[in-house]
């Protein structure tokens, strides 16, 4: 059991790269090589060349066309050096030219479908899209999403024509290492509009109202029809708000409940525009909130305590026959001049001293190696 049914050897430990929310909109996807309609609904706000602007005058000056890895900067060579199995990011941006935007939203964001490429050169796998943008555009703009992200090869999870398609997990079969499962879920507290949920003859997204234990059964019971053995299976949610270090006891208790059901060995946690803690909970990986990965928020004031700049690549490596964490590794970063570079010592410093003060409430050490800076957690192997 938990052997590849091909070769008949057991399967080796699978190492993933997480992040958070991945924004590739407005500002960024200005810079890019084939730059959409600048156009925004905001409030403030009625050109995305103005979060260009904002950034320039923080940061510096931008490149005026830049290639398609850009926005990736230097986590392309961690990820090169790293060589993770699967790639999972949260896309918080619709890539369309759809001009029907939400009405009752004050931020949309799109990418040019030209400008797919950024995803591609940074090796993605699997976009998340059960978030509070992927509709920014509409159901035309889900449509083209979908459809241009497939035609590029990469699996969407979250979000369908329908629901029973939003719903569906997003299978990445890997040789060698088994098949990773990936479910998503956007919640209303983390501003999901209900009005986005998927039904039976419209897109929308895989909608959760609330944390309630027969949720987490439900998605148990439906993890159980389509999991075989060896599958690794991570539960996507976009919950909560954007600021704040507290994990509500409700979603402590319904992460929980997704691990004790046997639906998730690991939980993908993003919505808050800065890092929270990690927990491992009878050795499966509990990440409450991934941070922002790439965004267009230069310039921008407030919430400076939070360090939104600040941000971490992910690396768990789980054991595929029975999904426990083997390890868990995180390499420090800082988004500036709209790229993802290595933070500065300073801003590893503060990534550490609050990772490790916001884990510890779970019972995780986090270890700094002083000479690459990348950090290893620490915690309680046996079964609690």
């Amino acid at each position: 059991m938990g052997e590849d049914s091909w070769s008949g050897i057991a399967p080796q430990p699978l190492r993933l790269f997480l992040c958070g929310d991945v924004m590739l909109g407005r500002g960024i996807d200005q810079i890019l090589p084939h730059p959409g309609d600048p156009q925004l609904f905001e409030p403030c706000v009625r050109s995305a060349a103005d979060y260009m602007k904002l950034a320039q005058r923080a940061t510096g000056k931008l490149p005026s066309a830049a290639g398609y890895a850009y926005p990736w900067g230097d986590a392309l060579a961690v990820l090169e050096e790293r060589q993770p199995q699967a790639r999972i990011i949260n896309l918080e941006t619709a890539v369309t030219t759809s001009d029907a935007h939400w009405p009752d939203k004050s931020v949309h964001y799109r990418m040019h479908p030209a400008n797919l490429a950024c995803l591609t050169e940074a090796g993605i796998d699997c976009c998340v899209l059960a978030n509070n943008h992927a509709l920014d555009w509409g159901s035309a703009g889900l449509e083209e999403t979908l459809r241009f992200l497939h035609d590029a090869g990469i699996r969407t999870a979250g979000a369908g024509r329908d629901a029973e398609q939003a719903a569906a997990a997003a299978i990445v079969d890997i040789a060698g290492h088994g098949r990773l499962l990936v479910y998503a879920y956007g919640c209303a507290t983390a501003g999901v509009p209900q009005a986005w949920a998927a039904t039976a003859r419209r897109y929308g997204i895989n909608f959760l109202p609330d944390y309630s234990l027969e949720r987490a059964d439900a998605i148990a019971r439906r993890v159980a029809r389509g999991r075989r053995a060896g599958d690794v299976v991570l539960i996507s949610l976009h919950w909560g708000g954007n600021w704040g270090f507290g994990v509500s006891s409700p979603e402590r208790a319904f992460a929980h409940r997704l691990i004790d059901a046997g639906a998730a060995d690991l939980i993908h946690g993003h919505s808050s525009h800065h890092i929270r803690g990690i927990e491992i909970y009878r050795g499966k990986p509990v990440l409450y909130g991934c941070g922002d990965f790439l965004n267009d928020y230069e310039g921008i004031r407030g919430h400076e305590n939070y360090r939104p700049d600040l941000t971490l690549m992910y690396f768990p490596v789980v054991e595929s026959t029975r999904g426990s964490l083997v390890e868990f590794t995180a390499v420090p970063m800082q988004i500036r001049h709209l790229r993802a570079g290595r933070a500065p010592q300073e801003g590893v410093s503060w990534l550490h001293a609050t990772l490790a003060r916001e884990s510890a409430r779970y019972g995780v050490d986090v270890e700094r190696d002083e000479h690459t800076n990348a950090f290893t957690l620490r915690w309680e192997r046996a079964a609690r």
